[in-house]
């Protein structure tokens, strides 16, 4: 499914503004472009809209959960100056 996401201005008594959304069939990818499209050019002319969002989670995208766990020895590092040092080692060690 994708769904657009845009916010309303307060109108007169509200205090937050009024959230709205138009889902869209995973293969109807240029209609909720076009849609988001329109919805900015109504902000641009004047009306009283923003947050303009586009949100998919198709169903051939999103894998089981796991699928992108790393293996139980892996680290992250930032910046290795050396890959020849050793992980792990103490700030003060050469």
């Amino acid at each position: 499914m994708i769904v657009v996401y845009w916010l309303h201005a307060p109108e007169a008594g509200q205090e937050a503004p009024r959230a709205a959304h138009a889902a869209f069939e995973p293969d109807r990818l240029s209609d909720a472009l076009r849609f988001a499209e329109e919805l900015r050019a109504r902000r641009r002319a004047g009306e009283a809209i923003s947050h303009v969002a586009i949100q998919s989670e198709l169903p051939q995208a999103v894998g089981p959960a796991g699928v992108g766990d790393p293996s139980p020895d892996y680290a992250h590092y930032k910046r290795r100056i050396d890959p020849a040092i050793p992980l792990g080692r103490p700030s003060g060690e050469k």
